[in-house]
């Protein structure tokens, strides 16, 4: 009895058969495709489509007829750009973006400066502890923005803070950190203290990439410690420090959680301090949900105007002292 003889691979319609060269470099080309489809969708679910919605209801308004009863007595209409005139001439929208600046000249660059001195001090030679060092001042980084803010606005509170009751019994003066001038310092703190720590990070992996060659090589030649900290790390972090800039900028101009949370605390921050907060108001206050949607989309624009020049100026600034160092 003979038994069958079995196909060959490659034989065409044999079980195993290897694929053809056109579908194997179909594969090949459309597996890049397929990792980052699921990437694609939640962008466009959780971002684009959002971001195209808030657009369209900033195009249009609720227009309503007699008094409002009845079907068909209030329709969305075309607005076209009526809300983003209405959002830009709102005295209260202005008034709230004037205060942020005042906000963000001082907590950036406090910010930044001290995250660039600590990640200088870390970094050096003599430094003990630093991975606890590192941690201590990273921690406050992962505290939530609403967690922090309640536990600072307690702290600025003349009847319960520790504070207060120390300077007391020294004889000194309370200062009221809620009220007046002392508003913007006792936010920017809350800021600081949460922001400092990311930043240093970001700082101190720079520095840690930077060759151990180029120190000795700045040692060889006579530079100091400050020398070196100045002429050598400074200018070869630059890069990060645009970033952590530019990523400063984008969450001073989004400012919410802090003022929002002290409100309860004191009367000297209205429901509109910011222009975010104006926008909750808008929407969810007054239920101008077209309104609110023009005002989110004029602090987008007004975010990726000021983030993207700075981008830019920084970009230009970088190639011009490369072509002058080359051709010096």
């Amino acid at each position: 009895m003979t038994s069958a003889r079995r196909k060959s691979y490659g034989v065409k319609g044999a079980p195993y058969a290897l694929p053809s060269p056109t579908t194997t470099l179909r594969r090949a080309r459309s597996a890049p495709y397929l990792f980052l489809l699921p990437a694609t969708v939640l962008f466009a679910l959780f971002f684009a489509l959002p971001i195209g919605y808030a657009i369209w209801l900033s195009l249009h308004k609720v227009q309503v007829k007699g008094l409002g009863l009845g079907s068909g007595a209030r329709q969305e209409v075309w607005a076209g750009l009526e809300n983003y005139t209405d959002a830009l001439s709102d005295s209260e929208f202005l008034d709230g973006a004037l205060r942020v600046l005042g906000y963000g000249a001082i907590v950036v660059p406090v910010m930044l400066g001290l995250a660039l001195v600590l990640a200088l001090m870390l970094d050096s030679d003599k430094v003990r502890l630093a991975p606890f060092t590192r941690l201590a001042i990273f921690l406050p980084y992962a505290v939530p923005g609403v967690v922090a803010a309640l536990l600072w606005g307690f702290l600025y509170l003349p009847d319960v803070s520790p504070f207060s009751f120390v300077l007391e019994k020294l004889g000194l003066p309370q200062p009221d950190l809620l009220d007046g001038g002392g508003l913007y310092a006792a936010l920017s703190n809350i800021a600081i203290w949460g922001g400092t720590g990311f930043n240093m990070i970001v700082i101190y992996t720079s520095l840690q990439a930077i060759p151990a060659e180029v120190y000795e090589a700045a040692k060889l030649d006579g530079a100091t410690p400050l020398q070196i900290a100045l002429r050598v790390k400074i200018p070869m972090v630059a890069p990060s420090l645009v970033l952590t800039f530019f990523f400063s900028i984008i969450a001073t101009l989004q400012v919410f959680s802090e003022p929002t949370t002290l409100k309860p605390l004191t009367n000297s921050v209205s429901t509109t301090w910011s222009p975010l907060m104006k926008v909750y108001v808008d929407a969810f206050g007054k239920g101008d949900i077209h309104g609110a949607a023009a005002g989110a989309v004029v602090i987008a624009l007004v975010t990726l105007v000021v983030s993207f020049g700075f981008l830019r100026a920084a970009n230009s600034r970088n190639k011009r002292d490369v072509s002058q160092g080359a051709a010096g």
